[in-house]
């Protein structure tokens, strides 16, 4: 019987975090690969009495899927946990893609966002009515991969759409010049470091001087930045969701007849 590889969402950082089902997929499995530099140990501490428990941050693609492959020849589940939510910036493609070669089993478990816990982190809706209906989640070029043309920051930036803009915080200098002549030198923005963490940091300025402050904190690694006029206004309409003048599936407007 084959084992089957599970990939796993831990959160953004604080243990808790992580779904009911991440967490009963990682009890069961006897093989536990995890990102150490981004994953609390905590997390994978639930792993059964004895398991093989492996840290994947000194480890090479062709290292991990060799391990996969070991434990589910042997009829062995995998839990293969990854930081935040794997569907973004997680590098499961590649893991996947050589899971299909070798015709192995496998399934994705989700888990909360770091732009999510990053929002919570800041007490703050990332789409108000009337300022921002939209988020992009990006990142900026670095040396593991260059961003494919026309999603440079340049042109992301002339929407008025929120910015969730990840593993950039080392391009601040280059995050602001792309942004400052499409959002202007007053637009909020937010660092917020290790979100959830308990080293959390979070550093609040606009792109007139969060430059400064990221140095200032010393910060060059680990660190979301959040970009829009939904961080700093409470100059936004109500949702129409909740207004009493307003009819919807499960609630019928105020005044309104029907039996």
């Amino acid at each position: 019987m084959t084992g089957t590889v599970h990939f796993i969402g831990a959160g953004p950082g604080a243990p808790d975090l992580i779904t009911v089902r991440g967490q009963r997929l990682i009890a069961a499995c006897p093989v536990c690969l995890y990102a150490g530099s981004l994953v609390p140990r905590e997390v994978v501490a639930g792993a059964p009495p004895g398991a093989r428990v492996l840290d994947t941050a000194g480890m090479t693609l062709d290292q991990m899927v060799a391990e996969m492959a070991t434990a589910c020849a042997a009829g062995q589940d995998v839990a293969r946990v990854h930081t935040g939510d794997p569907s973004l910036y997680g590098a499961i493609a590649e893991q996947m893609r050589r899971l299909d070669r070798l015709g192995l089993p496998y399934d994705v478990t989700p888990g909360v966002p770091a732009y999510c816990g990053a929002a919570a982190a800041l007490q703050r809706e990332l789409t108000l009515p009337g300022i921002s209906q939209t988020i992009i989640l990006t990142r900026t070029t670095r040396r593991t991969s260059a961003m494919p043309p026309g999603e440079d920051l340049a042109t992301l930036g002339a929407s008025g759409a929120t910015l969730a803009i990840h593993l950039s915080i080392g391009n601040i200098d280059t995050v602001v010049a792309d942004l400052l002549p499409r959002r202007g030198a007053d637009c909020p923005v937010a660092v917020v470091y290790r979100a959830t963490w308990p080293d959390q940091q979070i550093l609040k300025g606009t792109l007139a001087d969060i430059a400064d402050r990221v140095r200032a904190a010393g910060l060059s690694r680990t660190a979301l930045i959040l970009v829009g006029r939904v961080l700093d206004t409470d100059s936004f309409p109500d949702s129409l969701l909740y207004d009493p003048a307003f009819s919807h599936l499960t609630r019928k407007a105020q005044g309104e007849g029907g039996s």
